[in-house]
């Protein structure tokens, strides 16, 4: 008896393009999995694609730790942490009342709401620095948005992207500071999903069919993320954020 979810061979095409994209987003465009999220929850069961979708985020973080080990800002991550856990903390909860529509609608509101608040801030801050992701009120603010959306839907991607956005990050920093934030969010968010039957064997060996798929998407994000310019890359996240936001809302 086999493991494995018995599903057509284009849902496993489909699930194959979706582990490449959570490798490229790991290495080279931050938030773009939300199109990982959708595809697996259409394909998977929620409880089920939410479990195997975290594994998978995972091994995307080792190779995107290992590529932007020496470009983290430590001082950005420990600013952030108290309010990521009082996110997640709180996605807890959410989780605990809300249905998956609800989930889905209000964490696509956060992240337009989120888009809007970037961009007036690029447009009245001075400088390449943090102040224009609004300082301690910012780190509050989009620290606990994204242990709130990561929590409840492996989401918290665009919005910390929209904050390194705010903070004027060059891509290296960027890449570097997300790699290493999301990698020990994700590991610590591993206990829980074991406990309480978000991940299983059925799902870990779905996943081991999929791994392929994340390095190629790593490989090919690292190659693309070295030759970006500044400007085309900040152009390509609020895009991306942008539509992921949309996505939840509408469908």
């Amino acid at each position: 008896m086999t493991l494995l979810p018995e599903l057509a061979p284009l849902a496993w095409t489909t699930l194959g393009v979706a582990a490449v994209i959570v490798g490229f987003s790991k290495t080279a465009l931050p938030g773009a999995n939300t199109v990982s999220i959708a595809i697996f929850a259409a394909i998977l069961p929620a409880k089920e694609s939410t479990g195997a979708l975290l594994v998978l985020l995972i091994v995307g973080d080792v190779f995107a730790v290992w590529a932007y080990r020496k470009h983290a800002s430590w001082q950005t991550i420990l600013r952030l942490a108290p309010a990521v856990v009082a996110g997640l903390a709180l996605g807890a909860v959410f989780l605990a009342i809300a249905d998956d529509g609800w989930v889905r609608r209000v964490i696509g509101a956060i992240l337009l709401l989120v888009v809007a608040f970037t961009v007036w801030r690029r447009f009245f801050s001075v400088g390449r620095s943090e102040a224009g992701a609004g300082g301690l009120a910012g780190s509050v603010g989009y620290g606990s948005l994204a242990g709130f959306t990561t929590m409840v839907a492996n989401a918290g991607g665009p919005v910390m992207s929209m904050y390194f956005l705010a903070a004027k990050f060059p891509v290296q920093a960027f890449l570097g500071t997300a790699a290493w934030f999301f990698a020990m969010i994700n590991v610590a968010k591993l206990p829980f999903s074991f406990g309480l039957g978000l991940i299983d064997a059925s799902s870990l060996a779905l996943d081991l069919l999929l791994v392929p798929g994340v390095i190629i998407g790593a490989v090919l994000g690292r190659w693309i993320a070295v030759r970006l310019k500044q400007r085309v890359f900040e152009g390509a996240v609020l895009v991306v954020t942008v539509l992921a936001a949309l996505y939840l809302v509408i469908f």
